[in-house]
């Protein structure tokens, strides 16, 4: 103990060493630093266009940055930033600094403490330098020239002419205007090849640029490239492998420019002569602002004229949550209850709110529109609009609402919301947004305040924190005995009831406690899925492993998930059905820790060009075996209750795996058929006739779900949305996915293939057409309204192998 206050003392008493001087002004060489409280520890590029350096975001907060110094600026806020390197970590604003070690490593340190930002296992030890260029790109390379790392792979909000944009990097907004943390818009290459806009927020995410209602080939997007880089040149002139291209107002003069992807969701490109400090919009994306998604928070609506600027208004019955962030939107005054007789609806007239319908319903009066909505607690409202189509007359559409996001309001919107709320809240027949509480969407300039805490240097200082130490120590140690005292007779008194069903279920599995998977998944930041159920996150356990953890509902709404995932996949083991690692049953969290498969799910991939023909032919295949070994030969037979492609996981190899258990039901070998589902069971579009008609289940309903997976991933079409519509000379009739295969096969000539007519276009032109259709025959037995019409799992693999099993 004597020995562990000496080296107290010691290191008290150690002073912390001073920061170096670069070794010149453009370039910072190894061993030295550039420090936080000196002014003129900055790096300048050779023509003086870029300055880098602590650049202040908030009282006592700097970040590492870029930013143009041609005109000069102040750095009091009023210098335009190109580039950060810890714009989620502030540093202190003493004792912090930039240092190029001699080890090689970039570091950013926070007062003295560990780092905040780092380049680590650069490409030389030795003879490196960090410098500035007249492009604004900041560059670690050798002597030779051979670049370790450079700013311009690495973009914050804003790309710099000839700063190449690709696959690996993205701009992500701002928060606003002063808070220059991450914020929810994002610019980046689709897994299309696309460019798109997406909007990422601490709830939701959805792409609103281009069209997400338009295929990209509509929007004259291009989704044959493999390469996904754009660039803006000097001269205005922005260019992309998809065919995304502008030019600027200003194009052709030699001006500075930035394209920066503003706070507000929009693109735009500035330009300014360098002797002119004032920056012009020489293009934007969008003239209306309301196309934002996200904007204006939920329960809110987007409005925008040329005096105002734009609005978000609440809709009628809800408050603002955050006055000063509209992204928080409004909340609702009144709670709604089950019963049809107690609401009634509002019309918000020319007000459209994008997305999240529970059900679209085309050809449906305006009272059988109200009626679905009444019938369902979750309904929000409902979008009633006609639209024209090759008919006399235009068509009513019914679009019911579970979440009212992305609103906004155009005199040229042919259409109207009608808002469910409780009687008691109707104040008028006819509600328009004019009569919203409106506010204009400036944003005031906050102070940022960071709590810091200075080392400080008194003589006494020392003895007092060796005192206090000690006591709390002392304290520590009784307040430890007693602690554990008490959970050990907790423990001892309820162990026996809290544990005794995770015990006998999770046998052969690891428990991980709550603690140990919040850090793995550092505290669930990395969402890769989500169901009704919970949400999957990525992890990286103790071990190195990768794993996908799936936290469930709180306890009163995923037990019974839980205890079915758990005790199901305990009892299968096959290639083709997911491994499960562990769970953790800690108080009222519930668990379950998986493999994790690298390419995600199926419905993931499905729009990809690396699923070719044989691909997708292997995971059929793959699928099926999984389905097999799940009603034929496990000790009790599984009914997996909820295939769909969201649940047919594919790893490395595009080898899938059969996942999500949460829904599954044992059955007895000895009786095969199940009637006591207390509900149905499933997701919309994959449901066997069975679930509608309440008849009894069996493994049938498994392969039905499996036929219109099959179906789906033949055609690219979806179930649940792809449908054709038909005039027969009376009225309009919706044709689903099913019965549009069965038309087309049986329209085709006798010697002619009808595979062709029905290709998911993706897959182009070089597939085994006879493999192709032994898929589609097969799918199109699976899905026989009659059960017993259907072959079982072992016989779909069987017809699927033949040609394999029988040269």
């Amino acid at each position: 103990m004597g020995s562990f206050f000496s080296l107290l003392v010691l290191f008290l008493t150690i002073s912390p060493p001073h920061s170096c001087s670069p070794t010149s002004q453009n370039t910072l060489s190894i061993g030295f630093s550039l420090s936080v409280e000196d002014l003129d520890h900055l790096l300048i590029s050779p023509k003086g266009k870029f300055s880098a350096g602590f650049y202040p975001v908030g009282n006592n907060a700097y970040c590492f940055a870029i930013w143009f110094t041609q005109p000069s600026c102040s750095r009091d806020r009023d210098c335009v930033l190109v580039w950060m390197a810890n714009r989620d970590v502030p540093v202190n604003g003493r004792l912090s600094k930039l240092s190029l070690l001699k080890t090689g490593n970039l570091v950013l340190t926070d007062a003295g403490r560990s780092p905040v930002w780092s380049v680590t296992n650069t490409a030389s030890l030795f003879s490196l330098r960090l410098e500035l260029y007249d492009s604004g790109n900041l560059v670690l390379h050798d002597l030779n020239g051979i670049i370790s790392w450079q700013s311009f792979d690495s973009p914050t909000d804003t790309l710099l002419p000839q700063q190449l944009f690709t696959r690996n990097t993205q701009l992500i907004s701002s928060r606003s205007s002063w808070n220059f943390s991450t914020g929810f818009y994002k610019f980046y290459f689709d897994n299309d090849n696309v460019l798109r806009l997406l909007y990422d927020g601490p709830e939701i995410s959805s792409v609103f640029w281009p069209d997400p209602g338009s295929l990209p080939w509509e929007e004259q997007r291009s989704t044959y490239n493999s390469s996904r880089i754009a660039m803006l040149d000097s001269l205005g002139n922005f260019s992309s492998t998809d065919n995304f291209t502008f030019f600027s107002a200003d194009y052709g003069e030699k001006l500075q420019r930035r394209l920066k992807l503003d706070f507000d969701g929009n693109l735009r490109l500035y330009s300014r002569e360098e002797g002119n400090g004032s920056w012009v919009i020489s293009w934007q994306l969008s003239s209306q602002p309301c196309i934002v998604h996200g904007i204006c928070g939920p329960n809110s609506v987007c409005s925008y004229d040329h005096r105002s600027g734009r609005m978000c208004s609440c809709i009628p019955g809800h408050n603002i949550v955050n006055h000063t962030d509209w992204s928080y939107g409004c909340e609702p005054e009144f709670k709604l209850s089950c019963s049809s007789s107690d609401a009634i609806f509002l019309k918000l007239r020319h007000v459209e709110f994008y997305g999240y319908d529970f059900g679209f319903y085309p050809n449906t009066t305006f009272d059988e529109c109200k009626n679905k909505c009444l019938q369902r607690c979750d309904c929000k409202g409902f979008q009633f609009k006609f639209i024209k189509h090759d008919h006399p007359s235009d068509i009513p559409y019914c679009f019911a609402k579970t979440l009212l996001l992305n609103g906004q309001r155009s005199p040229n919107f042919e259409g109207d919301l009608y808002l469910k709320v409780p009687k008691e809240r109707q104040l008028s027949d006819d509600w328009t947004v004019d009569e919203f509480n409106s506010f204009i969407c400036n944003s005031t300039h906050n102070v940022i305040e960071l709590e810091r805490k200075y080392v400080i240097n008194h003589k006494a200082w020392s003895v007092k924190f060796l005192l206090w130490f000690a006591i709390g120590v002392g304290v520590f140690e009784i307040l430890g005995i007693i602690l554990v005292w008490a959970l050990l007779l907790r423990n001892q008194l309820n162990r026996g009831e809290i544990t005794q069903g995770y015990v006998q279920a999770a046998t052969g599995f690891k428990r991980f406690t709550y603690a140990a998977l919040k850090k793995a998944t550092r505290n669930f930041k990395e969402e890769i899925g989500k169901g009704a159920g919970g949400i999957v996150y990525k992890g990286k356990l103790s071990d190195d492993r990768v794993a996908a953890i799936k936290r469930l509902n709180e306890a009163h709404q995923g037990e019974a998930e839980f205890l079915a995932e758990v005790s199901t996949i305990g009892k299968v083991n096959h290639m083709n059905l997911i491994d499960m690692w562990g769970y953790c049953a800690d108080g009222k969290h519930r668990l379950l820790v998986y493999e994790y498969m690298e390419h995600g799910s199926l419905a993931e991939n499905l729009s990809s060009k690396a699923l070719d023909w044989k691909k997708r032919f292997e995971i059929a295949v793959g699928t099926a075996k999984g389905l097999a070994y799940l009603h034929e030969e496990c000790l009790e037979w599984v009914l997996h209750c909820d295939i769909k492609p969201q649940n047919i996981l594919l790893g490395s190899d595009y080898r899938p795996k059969v996942s999500d258990f949460g829904l599954s039901r044992l059955v007895s070998r000895v009786k095969t058929e199940n009637s006591g589902f207390s509900k149905l069971r499933g997701t919309r579009g994959y449901l066997a006739p069975e679930w509608i008609f309440n008849l009894p289940i069996t493994s049938k309903v498994d392969v039905y779900s499996y036929g219109i997976v099959v179906l789906e991933m033949v055609t690219g079409k979806n179930p649940a949305m792809d449908v054709e519509y038909v005039d027969n000379g009376e009225n309009v009739e919706q044709k689903g996915l099913v019965a549009w295969v069965r038309e087309k096969k049986s329209g085709a000539a006798a010697k002619e293939s009808w595979v062709g007519e029905i290709i998911d276009p993706i897959m182009g032109n070089d597939y085994d057409t006879d493999k192709l259709e032994i898929l589609a025959e097969v799918a199109l037995q699976c899905v026989e309204e009659d059960r017993d019409a259907r072959p079982n799992m072992g016989q779909v693999v069987e017809m699927l192998l033949r040609d394999e099993n029988h040269p």
